[in-house]
Formats: structure tokens, sequence, C-alpha cells
């Protein structure tokens, strides 16, 4: 398994997130673009899973990033 850049505890359970040696820049229009891709990504059965975690970090609001919605997590 890939190395994860973030990790959140959870209800007791770790979940490990995010691409070692990528970049988040909430409010930006990569932050857009990226917001956009996840937005489309089916709910996991436990929430919450890698893709709640991510939108958090990068601000998602809907489909757009928002910097000051961006969330600040553990690094790995």
């Amino acid at each position: 398994m890939a190395e994860k850049k973030f990790k959140a505890k959870v209800n007791g359970n770790t979940v490990k997130f995010g691409a070692k040696g990528y970049s988040i820049a909430p409010g930006t229009a990569k932050g857009d673009s990226y917001c956009a891709r996840s937005a489309g990504i089916k709910k996991c059965a436990k929430p919450p899973c890698a893709n709640d975690l991510s939108r958090q970090a990068w601000g998602c609001v809907g489909k757009k990033s928002v910097k000051s919605a961006a969330k600040k997590f553990k690094r790995n």
C-alpha cells in the first residue's frame, strides 16, 4: 500500500489519506478541480472515509474549494 500523508483518529480507528508528494491548495483553481472530481465519488459504508477527510482538508463546499473551510490534519 502506498504511503499516506495525513492521518485522523475517527471513532477509535485511524484513517490514513492523501498521497505523499502532493500539496493541498484550498481556495485555488486546483482545489476547485479536486472538489468537483471528488464530489462524484460514492459515499462509503462507515463514514467518514478517506474521501470525506480529504474533502475537509481541501475545504470543499459542494464543488468549490474554500480556504476558510479547510481543516488541518496531523501529518503522518
